[in-house]
C-alpha cells in the first residue's frame, strides 16, 4: 500500500493574520508628534507645562501612554465606550509601562457625555471622533461638558480636516513602510450626502500577497466645517479657539509643523488643529 499523500495546509494570507489596531497605528496615529504638539501649544498660550490629560474616544491609549511617559507628575485618563479596542491598549500600551507609569494612567469604559473625571489641562478629542455628533445640539453638549471637566486656564484640544476633496466620493491610497513587507493604507470616502453632510467612510488595508482586510474601520460622521465647529465652541462657552494649519515642505509634502492662521488656501484637502481655551 503505498504512502497517503498528506495534504498541504494552506498559509493564511497576511490580511487574515493582520492585527487591525496595530495597522491603524501606523498609518494614521503619530503619539509621540500629537503630545509635541499640545504640550508646546499649551505652555505658549499659558505660560506653564501642563501635567493632567484626558484623551477622550481614546481608542488604544497610545496618546495616554505617550504622555505618562513624558515626565514623572503626568498623568492621563483615556475614555472611550469600545471594550475591546481598551483591552488592546493595555494589553499592548499599559503594559509596556514600568509601574510609576501606570499609576498616572486610567482607562474608562464610558460615554463622554458621562464620564465623571477630574479636571484636567487638557481634553484631546482627535481623529475628528467628537463628528460621531451629528445632531448640533449633540456636538454643542460634548463641547460643554468638555468646558466643565477642564481646569480654569485648561484648553480642549481638537482636529479637522477638509477641503473640496472632503465632500466627494473618493478612495486614497498610501504605502506604509513597517519595517518588514509593508502594506497599502485606503482611506474610502463611500458616501456623501450634501444636504446634512452625513460622510460614510473606511479604512481598507493591502497586503503584498493580494489579500485586502476591508472595513477594518468604518465611521459614519457629519464633516463639520470650521465656521461651524468654532461658533459652537463660542456657544458652548470657551473663550477663544485658535485654528493651526498644517505646513507643507518645499516638496509639498506635509512638514508636520502646525502655526496659527486666521486665513488659508483652498486647497483639495487640508488638516488642523484647534485649542479652545476655557
Amino acid at each position: 500500500m503505498g504512502r497517503i499523500k498528506q495534504k498541504k495546509r494552506k498559509k493564511p494570507d497576511m490580511a487574515a493574520t493582520a492585527d487591525r489596531h496595530r495597522l491603524y497605528e501606523l498609518s494614521v496615529q503619530c503619539a509621540e508628534s500629537e503630545v509635541d504638539f499640545v504640550e508646546q501649544t499649551f505652555q505658549e498660550l499659558r505660560g506653564r507645562k501642563p501635567r493632567h490629560l484626558r484623551e477622550d474616544f481614546c481608542g488604544t491609549a497610545n496618546v495616554c501612554c505617550e504622555w505618562v511617559r513624558r515626565r514623572a507628575r503626568n498623568t492621563a485618563v483615556g475614555v472611550d465606550l469600545d471594550g475591546e479596542v481598551l483591552d488592546w491598549g493595555r494589553r499592548h500600551h499599559v503594559a509596556g509601562l514600568d509601574d510609576r507609569q501606570r499609576a498616572r494612567v486610567a482607562l474608562i469604559q464610558d460615554n463622554v457625555l458621562s464620564a465623571d473625571t477630574p479636571p484636567v489641562d487638557m481634553i484631546l478629542a482627535m481623529n475628528f471622533s467628537y463628528w460621531l455628533f451629528k445632531e448640533r445640539d449633540d456636538l454643542l453638549r460634548y463641547f460643554r461638558v468638555a468646558r466643565e471637566h477642564l481646569v480654569e486656564d485648561g484648553i480642549l484640544f481638537l482636529d479637522a480636516y477638509g477641503g473640496y476633496d472632503s465632500f466627494r466620493e473618493i478612495d486614497e491610497e498610501r504605502e506604509i513602510d513597517d519595517g518588514d513587507e509593508g502594506f497599502t493604507y485606503i482611506w474610502d470616502q463611500e458616501r456623501f450626502n450634501p444636504v446634512n453632510n452625513n460622510l460614510i467612510c473606511h479604512i481598507h488595508f493591502a497586503f503584498p500577497d493580494g489579500s485586502v482586510m476591508e472595513r477594518a474601520f468604518s465611521y459614519d460622521w457629519r464633516l463639520y466645517t470650521l465656521p461651524e465647529i468654532r461658533d459652537l465652541l463660542r456657544e458652548a462657552g470657551f473663550s477663544k479657539t485658535t485654528v493651526y494649519w498644517q505646513g507643507w515642505d518645499e516638496d509639498g509634502e506635509p512638514s508636520g509643523d502646525f502655526y496659527p492662521t486666521e486665513e488659508a488656501d483652498a486647497d483639495a484637502g487640508w488638516i488642523c488643529y484647534l485649542a479652545a481655551e476655557r
